[in-house]
């Protein structure tokens, strides 16, 4: 039976040991609001031009614009059609969907480093034989058997180390995989930018040779009556045999372009099929009609240069990069400070030594315990750590010159596209106009050979022409079409259709869950996605559970 003196004693240190509690657990919530070391990401200065270099052409409309949809400007619903398909099964971008689930399991991970970063249930049951005149316990034995005597403990209990975050190097890695999650869905994003881009330029480039392959078959049949006429003055003897040789020789050039052209059309149409998420396979039942290359608006939306930064997923993925490496310069620099832990340990034990038992253990009595705070300073780090903030300190400014690189390289990009858009109308309006004279030519030449007046040299020569006019004016018809894809592309349009949406299909999502327990990350629809990571409230999340 105790004493009321050893109660009231047990009392007192439960209450001291509380206060102390409360006071650790009040100063970590003080320190958990201010002290962060490390420097606060700042977004670096970038060179915008403030127009482009064609804005003063009418083609071009600098007001602000929705690039949304911007396929839809083509006016084709089979384009709509394929990139609503491959938005849906593309297998790359559920790669980058899938890779944004694991980066916010990652902020998880680093969110449950600002808790008590261990906590620990044990338990054991030891036999101990002791010879005779061996310790026990700290005491000396006395038993003279031959064998020695044997004991057991036994014990159960809680463990726990909670390192208070005092310098702010679990905040600043939260931060860091708080700003990685959201450069990973920048990624996801710039994905499908590239994905929209690729399916239209796909779809334009087969829908080209499509053209090219029907004027290759109809200048076949031109050149076959040509050399039907040859052939057929030939043998009335009014020309000689080298008139049909040289028609012969024109026709098979013509009909050897087919096999190239056919070539070029299905290996378009394969890799149309794999962004679709479908092995080569054909796709006549998709494609309906006659074969129609997408004609551009008159007038292309490009907006100002300084919304490149907002609005392209690769300039926020890099600004983002950066932003989470500044924060890891704070996380290597609070090494270089004591680390301040509060450590407890609880739970019952028992031993069967003298008239003790082990079912004693379940007795209140038999409790112990421990908790203190502990300080550890890496104070002889031979310069390891100061190296290790200089390390991290040079890949943050290597990222905020990639960041600055970045948005240079996008401006070359939406300039080089537009002046190839511009460039190519003007090629296709003077190609018109030598087809048109190519045709004509042709005709005359037709027309006088057949009456004596040329010789068929001069009808070669104008099929051939025709045939370069035509095939030329096709292709840079197509490119004046794919190069305001390259507008569009180079503008960062196309990521928006995924707003409100889940980066993950509903059959991926469900497979994963029953594999495994994904809680609620899995249920959430699209994360919003932070404009910047500059000037920023840097909330710290609560993990995902």
């Amino acid at each position: 039976m105790r004493t009321a003196t050893e109660l009231n004693c047990d009392e007192t240190r439960a209450n001291r040991v509380g206060r102390l509690v409360w006071l650790v657990a009040g100063l970590a919530m003080l320190v958990l609001g201010c002290t962060m070391v490390g420097p606060d990401y700042v977004r670096p200065p970038v060179q915008v031009e403030q127009t482009w270099l064609d804005t003063g052409d009418k083609r071009v409309h600098t007001a602000t614009a929705e690039y949304k949809n911007w396929w839809q400007a083509f006016k084709d619903p089979a384009l709509n059609q394929l990139i609503d398909t491959a938005y849906r099964e593309n297998l790359t971008l559920r790669i980058a969907g899938v890779r944004v689930l694991g980066a916010r399991a990652q902020l998880g991970i680093v969110t449950g480093q600002l808790y008590p970063q261990s906590q620990q249930a044990t338990g054991s049951l030891q036999k101990q034989r002791v010879s005779p005149g061996g310790v026990v316990g700290g005491s000396p034995q006395s038993s003279s058997s031959f064998g020695g005597m044997s004991l057991a403990q036994s014990q159960i209990g809680l463990t726990a180390s909670w390192e208070i975050d005092f310098w702010g190097k679990f905040r600043r890695a939260i931060q860091s995989a708080d700003a990685s999650l959201q450069a990973t869905i920048a990624d996801y994003d710039n994905v499908l930018v590239s994905l929209t881009a690729d399916v239209a330029s796909s779809y334009i480039l087969m829908r080209t040779l499509e053209k090219r392959l029907a004027i290759a078959h109809e200048n076949v049949r031109i050149q076959t009556e040509s050399l039907q006429i040859a052939q057929a003055r030939f043998s009335g003897g009014t020309t000689s045999e080298r008139d049909v040789e040289q028609a012969k020789t024109i026709l098979a050039n013509t009909q050897a372009t087919i096999p190239t052209i056919e070539t070029q059309l299905r290996q378009t149409k394969n890799a149309l099929s794999v962004l679709l998420g479908l092995p080569p396979h054909d796709l006549a039942n998709l494609f309906k009609g006659k074969a129609v290359i997408p004609a551009p608006p008159p007038q292309v939306a490009v907006g100002i240069p300084a919304e490149l930064i907002r609005r392209r997923p690769d300039i926020r993925a890099a600004e983002f990069r950066a932003a989470a490496q500044c924060d890891q310069i704070g996380v290597s620099k609070a090494q270089l400070f004591p680390a301040f832990s509060l450590t407890g340990t609880f739970g019952p034990q028992a031993t069967d030594v003298g008239t003790a038992t082990l079912a004693d253990m379940f007795n209140w009595r038999n409790r112990a315990g421990s908790m203190g705070p502990t300080v550890q300073w890496n104070i002889l780090n031979y310069g390891q750590i100061t190296n290790s903030v200089r390390f991290q300190d040079a890949k943050f400014q290597e990222l905020l010159i990639t960041y600055q690189n970045t948005v240079l390289k996008a401006q070359q990009e939406v300039e080089d596209s537009l002046v190839a858009f511009l460039k190519a109308q003007e090629r296709a309006s003077f190609l018109s106009d030598s087809t048109s004279a190519a045709m004509r030519s042709l005709e005359l030449a037709v027309i006088q050979y057949r009456e004596g007046i040329t010789d068929f040299t001069t009808v070669l020569t104008a099929q051939q022409a025709l045939l370069n006019e035509q095939d030329s004016l096709a292709t840079t018809l197509g490119d004046i079409s794919r190069n305001l894809v390259g507008v569009y592309r180079a503008l960062g349009g196309g990521w928006e259709i995924r707003e409100g949406q889940d980066f993950v299909p509903a059959e991926i999502r469900e497979t994963m869950a029953k594999r495994t327990n994904w809680g609620r990350l899995l249920a959430p629809a699209a994360v919003a996605v932070a404009p910047s990571p500059a000037g920023q409230g840097r909330l710290i999340r609560a993990p995902d559970w």
